[in-house]
């Protein structure tokens, strides 16, 4: 079973930075793509950013340019760096592994990290 551990929420004021960290118990490699998502109370879950195995990401128009996804293949692992937060941003994220397969492909989330902007 594949497991996803997400560190480095917390309280921020706007304009500030955050980085989010999500930790695969396996190899990273083994996925199509990894991302983040997030989720404000009374909204829909929504893609932030995802990476595919490739190398290629994919940004939400309302986090391009303040945001970025990496992968770190040594450490299993897939960052957010977050800059210059608003109180928009404020939501729980979650880590998303997916791997494809014939039909519907297979997601894997993290428990999820809090995320809140505010002064």
């Amino acid at each position: 079973q594949v497991q996803l551990v997400e560190s480095g929420g917390g309280l921020v004021q706007p304009g500030g930075s955050l980085r989010l960290s999500c930790a695969a118990s396996g190899s990273i490699s083994n996925f199509y793509s990894m991302g983040w998502y997030r989720q404000a109370p009374g909204k829909q879950r929504e893609l932030v950013a995802s990476i595919t195995s490739g190398g290629s990401t994919n940004y939400a128009d309302s986090v391009k340019g303040r945001f970025t996804i990496s992968r770190d293949t040594a450490k299993n692992a897939v960052n957010l760096q977050m800059i210059s937060l608003k109180p928009e941003d404020t939501a729980v994220y979650y880590c998303n592994a997916r791997r494809l397969r014939v039909g519907a492909p297979l997601d894997y989330w993290g428990q999820g990290t809090q995320v809140t902007v505010s002064s």
